[in-house]
């Protein structure tokens, strides 16, 4: 991931933008996006700074609050399926794709192996 260009040179676009230069001929002088000129200058406007937002944050899964009941579910019948549980979720008015599940179900730990031994 690339890193956010520095607060220094945020602070010069904008402050040549604030000073009636337009967005093109500030980020071709400073060598930058018109694109980031626009959105630094609405930034600065919105905000009063120029600082950017963190970069990379994870996004909390949807499933989070209802952990206690996935894993009640898997101890409780411990041949569920994947989409079973989903289906299960989806009654209980949680839309979530499989892959969330699954995701969600390695990430706490919880794997079982479904093979024709376990029937």
């Amino acid at each position: 991931m690339v890193r956010p260009l520095s607060n220094d040179l945020r602070k010069r676009v904008v402050a040549a933008v604030s000073k009636g230069e337009s967005c093109r001929s500030a980020a071709l002088r400073f060598g930058v996006a018109v694109s980031s000129v626009v959105k630094w200058s609405q930034r600065y406007r919105a905000t009063g700074s120029v600082k950017p937002d963190r970069m990379g944050r994870q996004r909390k899964s949807v499933l989070d609050p209802h952990g206690d009941f996935i894993k009640e579910r898997i101890r409780q019948t411990p041949h569920l399926t994947l989409h079973a549980l989903k289906d299960e979720l989806a009654a209980r008015g949680v839309a979530v794709s499989h892959n969330a599940v699954w995701l969600f179900m390695r990430r706490e730990g919880l794997r079982f192996k479904k093979n024709a031994v376990r029937s």
